[in-house]
């Protein structure tokens, strides 16, 4: 396992000393992991890629509330101004988007005068499905590219990060949004309160804001720790999300898991007196609780468990090397630049990784130099086995590569249990 270097902070990284969700200055370590270059900062040069600066990745746990968060806090222009990671590049994703849609207008009983709002809506595929069912879109997002790409393709979308000025201008314009939707956004955000007071703002007295996110459930249960990067400031479970919306006069009324990136939880959150909390809410917060997902302990059995996968992982492709076996990377995901900090992977051991993102394609992965491909590379490139670095999907990429699988190809899946295939 690589020794974890210490990284002095700079104007663009700073220290956060108190809990975003309660606002206490008690915070205790509860994890910490090799330093990284932003997790998406893919580079074009491999020699850009090696001279990214490194921020420390240390997880913090609120003593009042136990709401989990990162020590550090990156600035958000350096991490989303040329953001790469775009939702419409895996059809997976793209019909999971499609079913958040479907449930959203079937429970709000959403009609054609309705404005559905969309905080980090990237490349507008989720408010794309809005529109074809006739509401009314605004998408907010600051990766300036894709930002412009989405108002290319019909999506109208702000080039901005979402705030209290930006949303009464959204609402003096267009008026009141029966939906506010922010997926795999809210742990990207360091000032929630203010985001909140913005959704306030901005929402129909009888709207709903909707969000997922990474459940911390998962992390613990699956060894998810690739999941941790600087983008992702907060490590959500329920009962402290519950505190936060109540002390500002909302109330979540529904929560479920669900399965994308690993494992997430879908909430649902109106204003207090429009909804009574559903007996769901309370049974996950049990569960929650009953796994002792408020304690320290369960971080110290999760450093236990990252590093029992890191042996396991080295063992394997040290295994299939020493049999004259070479390799590379399938899925350029902003969580393998964590894994592959993480367990000491190099451009030594992995030739490339292939991407199916454009966006990604011709780039270099943070911190360590290694080239992005598309998959067309890996046949004119053959390798012996490939780690596929996403594994939250790992049987759409071995099913759509049955090609490798037949000229004897391996695939290495290192999470959430470590299979050889």
């Amino acid at each position: 396992m690589p020794a974890h270097q210490a990284v002095t902070p700079s104007a663009r990284c700073q220290e956060r000393l108190s809990c975003r969700l309660c606002g206490s200055n008690e915070l205790t370590t509860a994890l910490e992991l090799a330093a990284t270059p932003p997790a998406n900062a893919f580079q074009p040069t491999a020699a850009a890629a090696t001279a990214l600066a490194r921020y420390p990745v240390r997880v913090n746990q609120c003593a009042r509330c136990s709401h989990a968060q990162l020590a550090h806090v990156v600035d958000p222009e350096v991490l989303f101004g040329d953001y790469v990671y775009v939702s419409g590049t895996s059809a997976a994703y793209i019909a999971h988007l499609e079913n958040f849609q479907l449930s959203a207008s079937a429970m709000l009983a959403l009609d054609e005068r309705d404005l559905v709002v969309e905080i980090g809506s990237n490349d507008g595929t989720l408010l794309g499905f809005f529109k074809a069912a006739g509401q009314r879109i605004v998408g907010v997002d600051p990766a300036r590219a894709i930002a412009a790409s989405a108002n290319a393709n019909g999506i109208p979308t702000i080039n901005g990060f979402f705030d209290l000025a930006l949303a009464r201008d959204i609402r003096a314009e267009h008026g009141p949004a029966r939906l506010i939707a922010a997926n795999n956004v809210c742990a990207h955000i360091d000032d929630l309160s203010g985001v909140l007071e913005a959704i306030s703002a901005l929402l129909a007295d009888d709207g709903e804001f909707w969000f997922e996110v990474s459940y911390l459930r998962a992390v613990m249960s699956d060894t998810l720790f690739d999941t941790i990067y600087h983008e992702h400031l907060d490590y959500h479970r329920l009962e402290p999300l519950a505190g936060f919306f109540a002390r500002a006069g909302f109330v979540l009324w529904d929560a479920e898991p669900i399965t994308t990136h690993g494992g997430s939880v879908r909430v649902r959150v109106a204003r207090a007196g429009v909804r009574e909390p559903s007996a769901r809410v309370a049974s996950l917060i049990g569960e929650e609780r009953a796994m002792g997902l408020h304690r320290l302990t369960a971080w110290k059995q999760l450093q236990a468990s990252i590093e029992r996968a890191g042996v396991a992982l080295t063992a394997a492709l040290d295994q299939l090397e020493s049999a004259g076996l070479s390799g590379a990377g399938y899925g350029a995901p902003a969580k393998a630049t964590t894994l592959m900090h993480q367990f000491g992977l190099s451009a030594e051991r992995l030739q490339y990784i292939v991407d199916d993102s454009p966006w990604k394609q011709g780039l270099h992965t943070p911190g360590l130099g290694i080239p992005v491909v598309a998959s067309d590379h890996a046949r004119a490139h053959p390798v012996d086995y490939l780690l596929v670095l996403a594994w939250n999907f790992a049987g759409p990429i071995v099913a759509n590569n049955t090609w490798f699988s037949k000229k004897g190809g391996r695939f290495v899946i290192p999470l959430p249990e470590l299979l050889v295939r």
